[in-house]
């Protein structure tokens, strides 16, 4: 998180912003697995901050990825139909920088500051054993959430066990040193999971902007164009939901060669 939060200039780095998003959902996670273990009220008060700041800073991350994907697609379009989208652009770039100062006002705030003076403190150590137990549960977590989305493979559903994935993934690396090259092999099964799902939760984010941005566009042309956008969104989404089954089946033979 301190490595990557200081550029707050308008030229920043999208990767920084996302670095500290990434240290935020492991600091969460690690947390949350080893909450059983720890001083409750210390650890919840922790993951409250980081909730916090998560929040202050997704908007941001998420345009950063999206915006990007829907510009790299419109190249595609037709000349007419990619010309008609400016005045969407136009408003997806403002509700970025608005993001943006969003984030980069937290990370320059009172309360980030207290919450990074809390986690420069010594963290509790946790033995190996209990941290086993919590990450068992994380993948029983991920398990139930995986037999939901195969009896109905809605967003939300993907997404929960997108989340969970994470979970059982940054639980799992806590023990690498221990589990030798078959945990190896499982977070990387666990980091392919990841991205398909994380390739999924993106065309709906995606979609999602294009038609937030859209609703006071009054441009026929615009609209045709962002439907063409959208459309898009759905093929690469329909493409993801395709390969989830064969990445948990992956993701599966891995644990199991963990934990049989």
């Amino acid at each position: 998180m301190l490595a990557h939060d200081s550029d707050s200039g308008p030229r920043r780095d999208p990767e920084d912003l996302h670095q500290v998003r990434v240290a935020v959902r492991r600091l969460r996670s690690i947390l949350r697995t080893a909450g059983p273990v720890l001083d409750q009220e210390w650890a919840e008060r922790l993951r409250a901050e980081l909730k916090w700041l998560a929040g202050e800073t997704g908007a941001a991350r998420d345009l950063d990825v999206v915006l990007p994907l829907l510009r790299e697609q419109a190249i595609e379009l037709e000349p007419e139909d990619g010309d008609a989208l400016e005045p969407l652009w136009d408003k997806v770039e403002r509700a970025r920088a608005q993001a943006a100062k969003r984030a980069f006002a937290a990370l320059g705030s009172e309360r980030y500051g207290a919450l990074i003076t809390a986690l420069e403190h010594d963290l509790p150590s946790v033995q190996n054993g209990a941290l086993e137990r919590a990450t068992l549960k994380e993948f029983e977590r991920l398990e139930k959430a995986m037999k939901k989305v195969a009896l109905d493979p809605t967003d939300d559903a993907i997404h929960r066990a997108r989340i969970k994935a994470k979970r059982a993934r940054y639980a799992t690396e806590l023990l690498e040193p221990e589990l030798g090259q078959p945990g190896g092999d499982l977070i990387s099964a666990a980091k392919g999971f990841q991205e398909v799902a994380g390739e999924h939760h993106d065309t709906v984010v995606a979609e999602e902007t294009v038609r937030s941005a859209l609703r006071s566009i009054r441009s026929g042309r615009t609209a045709f164009g962002a439907g063409l956008l959208v459309a898009g969104q759905r093929e690469r989404r329909r493409v993801a939901a395709s390969e989830l089954p064969d990445a948990w089946k992956k993701l599966e033979e891995a644990r199991e060669k963990v934990w049989a």
